[in-house]
C-alpha cells in the first residue's frame, strides 16, 4: 500500500512515533513482536480495488472507542460464547506521549490469509465477498491456522459448548448453533446477518439487521462497516474523509480488511508549548 506524502491542511498530524506506538500496541497482543511493521495510508482513487462483487470491510476509529467492551459482549451473545472464548479483544494502550486509548481487534479478514494457506483440510476458506470463513464440520483441530495467524484472532474450543452465554440477554441472543468441541473459532463479520440481510433487500453497514453485531451495539459509532468496492458505502466514505488510516502488518502482504483511524494527538497546552 502506498504511503502518503500529504496531509489534509485542517487536521492535526499524528506523529510517526505515535503511529508506531499504536502499531506496536496492536501487534503486542499477539506476542509476535518480531514482525512489527506498520504503514500509514489514505484512500485515493488509485488504491487497489478487489475484483468481483462486494468485499466487506470494517473501519475502527480509535478516537471514538471508550473501552466499554460492548462490541465484545454483543459478539459473545450472538455467537453464544463463553467468557474465555473471545472473537474480539479490547485492550487499553498508551501513545508514545502517554495518552491512553483503547484498541479493539476482531479478525482482520485478510485477502491473503495465512490461516487459509496452512489449513490441510480446507476448513478455512475465502467466501466470494472476501470474508474468511470456517467449515466446522471439516476442521480437525490441528490449530495450524491459529499458529499461522499473525493477529492472534483465533481461539480453540477446548470445552463442550455452553448452554447459554453469560452475555445473553443483555447484549443479544444466540443467532448461530454452537460449534463442537475441538475446533478453532473466530470472528466472521456476522456473515449470517449479511447473507440474510441481502436476501431481504437490506444493506450491510446501513441496516442494523444486516450489519455485524459489534458495529450495531457500539454506543459511540467507533465501528463502520460496508462494501469497500462501493464508493458510496459507509466505510468507503469514512475512509475517504479520514486524514490517515492504518492497517496491521502490511509488510506481510496479508491485506487486512480491517482499518484503523489512529488516535489524534492531545493538543499542547501553553505551558507545554513554551517548555
Amino acid at each position: 500500500m502506498e504511503k502518503d506524502s500529504e496531509n489534509k491542511p485542517a487536521g492535526k498530524n499524528v506523529s510517526r512515533r505515535d503511529l508506531l506506538k499504536v502499531g506496536a500496541a496492536l501487534l503486542g497482543v499477539t506476542g509476535l513482536t518480531q514482525f512489527v511493521g506498520l504503514n500509514t495510508l489514505k484512500v485515493r482513487a488509485s488504491e487497489t480495488i478487489d475484483e468481483g462483487g462486494r468485499k466487506w470491510g470494517m473501519l475502527i476509529d480509535i478516537n471514538k472507542c471508550i473501552g466499554c467492551n460492548y462490541c465484545t459482549y454483543a459478539c459473545q451473545a450472538i455467537n453464544n460464547l463463553a467468557d474465555d472464548m473471545l472473537y474480539n479483544v479490547v485492550t487499553a494502550e498508551e501513545t508514545q506521549s502517554g495518552e491512553e486509548f483503547f484498541l479493539s481487534r476482531p479478525c482482520m479478514q485478510c485477502a491473503e490469509a495465512p490461516c487459509v494457506h496452512v489449513c490441510p483440510v480446507e476448513a478455512t476458506y475465502y467466501r466470494p465477498d472476501g470474508i474468511v470463513a470456517m467449515n466446522y464440520d471439516r476442521c480437525i483441530g490441528c490449530r495450524y491456522c491459529q499458529v499461522a495467524c499473525p493477529y492472534g484472532a483465533r481461539v480453540f474450543n477446548w470445552k463442550e459448548p455452553i448452554e447459554l452465554s453469560p452475555k445473553v440477554p443483555d447484549f443479544g441472543t444466540p443467532e448461530l448453533k454452537n460449534r463442537p468441541r475441538g475446533v478453532v473459532e473466530k470472528c466472521h463479520f456476522c456473515s449470517h446477518r449479511i447473507d440474510e440481510g441481502l436476501e431481504n433487500g437490506l444493506t450491510p453497514g446501513v441496516d442494523a439487521q444486516a450489519t455485524p453485531a459489534c458495529v450495531v451495539v457500539c454506543p459511540t459509532n467507533a465501528r463502520i462497516f460496508g462494501d469497500t468496492n462501493d464508493p458510496q458505502s459507509p466505510i468507503s466514505i469514512a475512509r475517504a474523509e479520514a486524514t490517515v488510516t492504518l492497517r496491521l502488518r502490511e509488510e506481510l502482504s496479508t491485506e487486512p480488511r480491517v482499518y484503523y483511524i489512529p488516535p489524534n494527538p492531545k493538543p499542547e497546552t501553553q505551558e507545554e508549548a513554551g517548555s
